[in-house]
């Protein structure tokens, strides 16, 4: 995690044993992304388009895209939706970015992941740890594995 004046950003990378095309279709595709993220997915795949995911219940991620180039980067904006009753999010949607990017490696592919603009560092640490569940999902899913029913989901936190 790296940390700025006006920043904070979550970086990972790993490498996954699937062709860049089977990631891409995971990360885009609404019914395939549900297998490893999120229980109800909506999206406007173009740049400008908006996209809204419940993740679990009651907590959802919107934003919107801003660059598309299959089947190598995805770029987006994140944050989440109010919730009645709750006190306000400190990353409201659309106010942090999320970068994605594919590279072939040998058989398989390197994804870098990047989560900038994140307001503190509390809210980077909570990120990096939600980050890390599903990039470790989507993984085990791209590979051709089944990651079972999201723990999150059963409130196994």
């Amino acid at each position: 995690m790296q940390k700025t004046a006006e920043q904070v950003v979550i970086e990972r990378e790993l490498t996954i044993a699937a062709s860049p095309e089977t990631i891409w279709e995971l990360l885009v595709d609404p019914e395939k992304q549900q297998r490893w993220m999120g229980q109800d997915v909506t999206c406007d795949l173009r740049p400008g388009g908006a996209y809204r995911m419940e993740i679990i219940p009651t907590h959802i991620a919107s934003g919107e895209f801003v660059e598309v180039d299959p089947p190598r980067r995805l770029v987006y904006t994140w944050g989440w939706e109010p919730r009645e009753g709750a006190d306000p999010n400190p990353v409201p949607p659309g106010s942090s970015t999320v970068e994605i990017e594919l590279v072939p490696e040998g058989d398989g592919t390197r994804l870098r992941f990047t989560h900038r603009d994140l307001p503190t560092v509390d809210s980077a640490e909570s990120h990096g740890h939600g980050w890390d569940h599903y990039l470790g999902r989507l993984k085990v899913t791209a590979e051709g594995g089944d990651p079972g029913i999201d723990p999150w989901l059963t409130g196994q936190m």
